[in-house]
């Protein structure tokens, strides 16, 4: 994030020596900072992971008996240079601006970073640092596009130019899996013993596909390491959910007025956190599980029900939002019309997909849902909510879709959402014709499948790397063919298509209750 410097007499910027001075509202660490070790070098230092792992450690470090879990943090690309700039000059340090439904915030300074490794200008240190003796873990957020998986087979996707270089210069790295293979490579010519490599991000069996995309690689690289991975490496699988909107300028100068002090890259997050973790670690763990996370021996159930629900909850306001012309998800939800759809959508096409969950009430959870997109004080963009929706919809949506079909289930409310998406694609305009911001690997792509969709309907569907064979199956296709016109009609209303599909809905419900 690029920031104008501040011109201020009283104010200084965030570092550890200004502590002291911040004002006693604010929650500071109370542990010494300089005897923490780096035992978790994080990969991937976005908001998400600043607002969820690093804030669980903050609070277990308050107490004795874990200063080996510092973190380490890890920037592989460019982009990454200004979060460094930042980290270095307040000392590691960061703001969290916890923001309740009520009104109600908590403020708090984060000190669980202790590093900061930039990767484009030294690849060896990174690599020396997760092959380290005090590292036990290293942590993933690279968002599901860095896992590199094939949405056709679900297999280690060998043609990405990045991959292709890692297998060519494997002493070069650029993928996440490449330096960590590099890493482990170096321990276990050293005896060292692995290292845990956790998964932070929102894919359902996060740790069994981690693990399958690094052996793969792995293999490819060296079939007797790929060997020694399997055999001592741990994967946990986790579902993580925390909701973290984009740092905005009006962050920075809230924080700038309450805790007077200079944040370059604050973070604002919703007061929700849920953290269910596989206790499944080779070399070690925190006890997170003192601090409000939870260790489960099967993490399936809450992963499905996270993934299913909140997740492509937000792509179903996120992607119909934006069409319609709205900007956050919380005014988004806050249209009757929408949050109506949503429940419907949650309600009659996913939950009966979900497996029991022991002490979890599915309503009462989808009740907490709308609530919590519905948080005023969470400014969660639709643009951050689309944002890679290539990555995230065959995860989040088409899974439920496929099931359903499956099944022999109606998915016309999921449908109506893909034909959005296509939609988006090719006009990259809302009802009011202003311009929608896109941001995907795959736009390109994707608009010149969806741009074809006056001459083909099913244009966008033919695009087989995203979905399969579904413009092989005719009740796909009528539902989907349906959308398409209602959308692309002259005097097309998004919020009366919801409404006539919703209603559909509710019919064909009523007759398979009969």
């Amino acid at each position: 994030m690029n920031t104008a410097p501040h011109e201020q007499v009283n104010k200084g910027f965030l570092n550890s020596s200004i502590l002291a001075r911040l004002p006693s509202h604010i929650d500071v660490p109370t542990y010494d900072r300089s005897q923490l070790k780096a035992g978790i070098v994080h990969i991937g230092v976005g908001g998400f992971h600043r607002s969820h792992q690093a804030a669980y450690l903050n609070e277990l470090l308050k107490s004795p008996g874990s200063e080996q879990w510092g973190i380490c943090g890890v920037g592989l690309l460019d982009c990454n240079r200004d979060l460094r700039d930042i980290l270095v000059k307040q000392d590691y340090l960061y703001s969290l601006v916890v923001r309740h439904p009520n009104g109600t915030i908590d403020n708090k300074i984060i000190g669980s970073m202790i590093d900061f490794i930039f990767a484009p200008e030294d690849k060896q240190k990174v690599i020396d640092k997760l092959a380290h003796s005090d590292t036990k873990i290293v942590s993933l957020s690279i968002t599901e596009g860095g896992y590199h998986i094939h949405p056709e087979t679900g297999e280690f996707d060998f043609d990405n130019d990045d991959v292709r270089h890692d297998i060519q210069n494997p002493n070069d790295p650029r993928t996440a899996f490449a330096y960590i293979i590099a890493a482990l490579k170096k321990r276990m010519v050293s005896g060292l013993g692995a290292f845990t490599v956790q998964s932070c991000d929102n894919i359902q069996h996060n740790g069994a596909i981690t693990r399958k995309m690094i052996t793969a690689l792995a293999e490819r690289l060296d079939p007797s390491l790929s060997q020694w991975i399997e055999e001592n490496v741990s994967f946990p699988n986790a579902m993580v959910d925390r909701i973290t909107p984009v740092t905005s300028k009006l962050d920075i100068a809230y924080v700038e007025n309450t805790f007077q002090v200079i944040d370059q890259w604050p973070i604002t997050c919703e007061s929700f956190s849920q953290w269910v973790i596989e206790d499944d670690f080779c070399c070690g763990r925190p006890n997170w599980d003192l601090v409000g996370a939870q260790f489960v021996s099967d993490v399936t159930p809450f992963e499905k029900m996270k993934i299913r629900l909140l997740n492509a909850g937000h792509s179903v306001l996120g992607l119909l939002g934006s069409i319609y012309g709205y900007e956050t998800i919380d005014e988004t939800v806050s249209d009757v019309c929408f949050a109506q759809y949503l429940r419907a959508f949650m309600d009659l096409e996913v939950t009966p997909l979900l497996d029991d969950l022991d002490g979890i009430d599915l309503d009462g959870y989808k009740d907490t849902l709308i609530e919590r997109f519905a948080n005023p004080n969470i400014k969660d963009s639709l643009v951050r909510i689309c944002s890679e929706s290539s990555a995230k919809l065959p995860k989040f949506l088409l899974s439920s879709i496929f099931e359903n079909i499956d099944k022999g289930r109606d998915s016309s409310l999921a449908i109506l959402v893909i034909a959005a998406w296509c939609f988006y694609s090719d006009k990259a305009l809302n009802q009011a014709q202003l311009a929608i911001t896109i941001q995907d690997e795959m736009a390109v792509e994707l608009a010149a499948y969806a741009q074809k969709t006056a001459e083909d309907k099913l244009s966008f569907l033919r695009n087989r790397h995203l979905f399969g064979n579904l413009v092989e199956n005719s009740e796909f296709t009528l539902n989907y063919t349906k959308a398409i016109d209602s959308l692309y009609s002259p005097s097309s209303d998004i919020r009366e298509i919801m409404n006539r599909v919703l209603s559909e809905k509710h019919r064909i419900v009523a007759e398979e209750v009969s």
